[in-house]
């Protein structure tokens, strides 16, 4: 099985994903206050893959990346909001599948200084409800930087989320700062994997799993059926490493069909924990539309998944 991430092609992987991305910043820095959503798009857009999209007509779009695009700008509804808000879609979760599929939560605040440490167990997560990436844990609660965990948080509380790749989930969402206990696997000795799926108005099509996350981020890409396949987005994939198969799969497979019911894409995150099933999150953009995959002809096959209104059937 050929690996499209080998030694040989490196230096030009790092050039097309950080060049762009400084593009990107500077972009964001002098447009994303007075650049319409639409024309925001179409710059970044061209600027990460050198083509300009037709946004309005969106039979006119082919790629997996180019109709994240459109979707971007269509994702505005209240229920999108919800299900992106880490605090508002426990409710949706709850109403689909019943209890006991979402971390306990252990409390919810609008600022840091209103957390009750003391009412927190010695191990926690700390993560705000409205972005993405600006988590924190706490292994050991006596030796817990506070203020290092103060800084970070509400530096996030301030940031409007929406405004880095004009996804509308995000926008309206309130920011809150949330506490869940620090979950553990007991048949793992590594960082808890996550399974992301990938689904299209309820099917499931593709499943992802991240791992060396903190060391050397690797991703591996599965059929429904647990068949590797031969691509990867963004991040490198190994055909050497085996990751098996979740014993629970078909309740993966089954839950991530009915949350995604009714959307024309939206990826399910899921975590399996000794055994059993919990729900991360949606992200209804991966990547923002904007991660590399390759090779190009998948791109074109995912985007075929994708049916928008006036595109192909």
């Amino acid at each position: 099985m050929k690996n499209y991430f080998t030694p040989f092609r490196r230096w030009t992987y790092y050039a097309l994903v950080l060049i762009p991305r400084i593009l990107r910043q500077c972009v964001f820095y002098c447009t994303h206050l007075i650049a319409s959503d639409e024309l925001y798009l179409k710059i970044v857009y061209f600027l990460t893959f050198g083509k300009w999209l037709d946004l309005r007509h969106p039979e006119t779009l082919k790629l997996f990346n180019e109709k994240t695009q459109w979707l971007k700008m269509h994702n505005d509804t209240a229920l999108h909001t919800q299900m992106a808000d880490k605090l508002g879609v426990r409710e949706i979760i709850r109403d689909k599948l019943g209890d006991g599929y979402t971390f306990p939560l252990l409390g919810a605040w609008k600022h840091f200084d209103e957390i009750d440490f003391g009412s927190l167990p010695d191990q926690f997560v700390l993560k705000p409800t409205h972005d993405s990436g600006s988590i924190v844990f706490c292994r050991d609660k006596s030796s817990f930087d506070r203020m290092k965990a103060r800084k970070k948080l509400e530096s996030a509380l301030k940031r409007n989320y929406y405004w880095l790749g004009r996804e509308r989930p995000y926008r309206d969402i309130v920011p809150r700062i949330i506490a869940e206990p620090l979950m553990a696997d007991n048949d793992s000795h590594s960082d808890l994997k996550d399974y992301k799926l990938y689904c299209f108005d309820g099917t499931v099509r593709m499943i992802q799993v991240d791992y060396d996350r903190f060391t050397s981020h690797h991703r591996n890409l599965y059929t429904p059926e647990w068949q590797l396949i031969d691509a990867f987005i963004l991040y490198p994939n190994d055909p050497t490493k085996e990751i098996p198969v979740p014993a629970i799969l078909p309740e993966m497979l089954d839950v991530a069909s009915r949350l995604s019911k009714g959307f024309p894409f939206v990826r399910v995150d899921l975590y399996v924990i000794n055994n059993r099933l919990y729900f991360g999150e949606f992200t209804f953009h991966h990547e923002g539309g904007l991660g590399r995959i390759r090779p190009r002809e998948f791109n074109r096959t995912m985007g075929d998944w994708i049916k928008l209104p006036g595109g192909e059937e």
